[in-house]
């Protein structure tokens, strides 16, 4: 295989999502206090959007016919992942810990999986099965710090469910995509999923600033903006997009569960953290699962 090929693969490209997604989190939190939810999400989307159209929209004008077609579908994609998920977990992240959102996210791959065999009839391969089984134990041991016990005096309250509702929103998205694909070229798919989604969380950021919550537009606030509006937002979903339709749900979603970790590597610079036996041991149980899960007979 040559060095490119490599690169190309669809099970390497499918790292990068997970990652910029880690940075997403680690930004949300940088964010609390400063920056409110809503916020957050609308002008991460809006500002992704403008830098979108020079080269998405040409793509979409070539495509037109089939959009109009399928403008019910697009909708309800751009729903439930532009607008739904990410609304949905900044709101979670202000009003729950860190560790329970963190295993609460963990579900995602359960929850498609779960998913694609009720609505798709996909079947679970016993790789398949051992795979989903062994990373879901990385993260476990990640969010436990080392000792699974920790888990027992976790409590969900309001915060945990708002981040339940993100793993649901995410996990029809996800289905949905491979259950019925667009047909659009990559980049027209993802323009109008993000114009679309942008167009949905504007009412709802209307509604956070009448109650009061803006905010004021510092160095940070800018800065925290510009990163999630470019690279946890047009880079990871273009990619996404892609690896789902490549891989299938099923296997796409093992790969959200390095979200936690990728997260955990991020905080060590960027908050302060430290880095525990406990983050490399949970790291190579997720690889080895994604290893398992996708291996071919």
């Amino acid at each position: 295989m040559s060095v490119r090929r490599f690169l190309l693969s669809p099970t390497l490209i499918m790292l990068v999502p997970p990652l910029l997604w880690g940075g997403n989190a680690v930004a949300g939190r940088m964010a609390a206090g400063s920056v409110p939810p809503l916020a957050l999400a609308f002008w991460r989307w809006f500002f992704a959007f403008l830098l979108l159209l020079p080269w998405g929209w040409p793509r979409v004008r070539a495509q037109w016919p089939l959009v109009r077609r399928q403008w019910k579908l697009l909708a309800w994609l751009a729903l439930s992942s532009v607008t739904a998920y990410n609304s949905l977990l900044y709101v979670a992240l202000t009003t729950t810990t860190a560790v329970n959102a963190t295993l609460v996210s963990a579900a995602i791959p359960v929850a498609i999986v779960a998913l694609s065999w009720l609505w798709l009839q996909e079947r679970i391969s016993p790789l398949q099965g051992g795979g989903i089984l062994l990373s879901l134990a990385g993260v476990l041991l990640v969010i436990a710090h080392g000792d699974l016990t920790n888990l027992l005096a976790l409590r969900l309250h309001a915060g945990d469910l708002w981040a339940l509702a993100a793993v649901v929103s995410w996990a029809l998205f996800s289905v949905t995509l491979r259950r019925f694909p667009s047909g659009l070229a990559p980049l027209a798919l993802l323009t109008v999923q993000v114009g679309l989604g942008t167009l949905f969380i504007l009412p709802l950021y209307l509604g956070e600033l009448a109650l009061g919550h803006g905010f004021t537009l510092t160095a940070k606030a800018a800065g925290l903006i510009a990163y999630v509006a470019v690279l946890p937002s047009l880079v990871a979903y273009g990619l996404w997009n892609k690896g789902v339709a490549d891989l299938g749900a099923n296997i796409a979603g093992l790969y959200t569960n390095l979200i936690p970790v990728f997260t955990a590597l991020l905080a060590v610079p960027l908050l302060g953290e430290s880095f525990h036996w406990f983050h490399g041991a949970g790291m190579a149980l997720i690889f080895a699962g994604i290893a398992l899960a996708t291996r071919r007979k």
